[in-house]
């Protein structure tokens, strides 16, 4: 547990696995737990990549091209932190929520690692591999993806091809877009705290 992070214990569900943008740290989306479960549960490690000194979870190669080796090294390395992370949060029952390089982490986690997640809320999400999710059984696990319409990186065609991908292997997707960029829209939050409920 040398990895920085921060643990907040708490009664409410689901419990929480928050995964930052790049340049953020574990403290950036310790606001969303008021706005998508008050009370829950919350880990929130820091990427261990470095890009010009901003912390990331995994390599990219180019912009908007990742380094697929190492993400997937890096999913392994995030499953192993969140088995070993003393929190008393049962096996299996974390949401991710990440934003744009931590949602592109927890899809690739889904993906990947399967039995870490019950699900995830991906905010300014990519396609985390560009030959799909291979044997992925996402039953049973619940996906919001709240991506906007004018965001450049995490385009229309990025969004539509995740989703498909995620409903594909079995999960339940709701989608929540908004007008904005390449951030989170507040106005969604309420929307994403209910599925999350539901």
């Amino acid at each position: 547990m040398t990895r920085p992070h921060v643990w907040l214990p708490g009664t409410g569900t689901p419990p929480l696995l928050l995964l930052h943008g790049t340049g953020g740290d574990e403290h950036d989306l310790l606001p969303l737990r008021e706005h998508l479960a008050p009370d829950a549960p919350v880990l929130s490690p820091r990427g261990t990549v470095l890009e010009n000194g901003m912390p990331r979870f995994f390599r990219r190669l180019a912009e908007g091209v990742f380094d697929e080796d190492d993400l997937r090294a890096r999913v392994d390395e995030l499953a192993g932190f969140v088995a070993e992370a003393p929190t008393g949060v049962p096996a299996g029952t974390w949401v991710a929520a990440g934003f744009s390089n931590g949602a592109n982490i927890a899809s690739a986690t889904l993906f990947r690692r399967p039995e870490v997640l019950a699900g995830a809320v991906l905010l300014a999400a990519m396609v985390p591999f560009r030959d799909g999710p291979g044997e992925a059984d996402l039953t049973g696990k619940r996906v919001a993806v709240s991506n906007g319409r004018r965001d450049p990186m995490a385009t229309a065609a990025h969004t539509d091809t995740l989703v498909a991908q995620l409903r594909g292997c079995g999960a339940e997707v709701a989608e929540f877009p908004h007008d904005g960029g390449h951030g989170i829209d507040a106005e969604v939050l309420p929307e994403l705290r209910a599925f999350l409920a539901g």
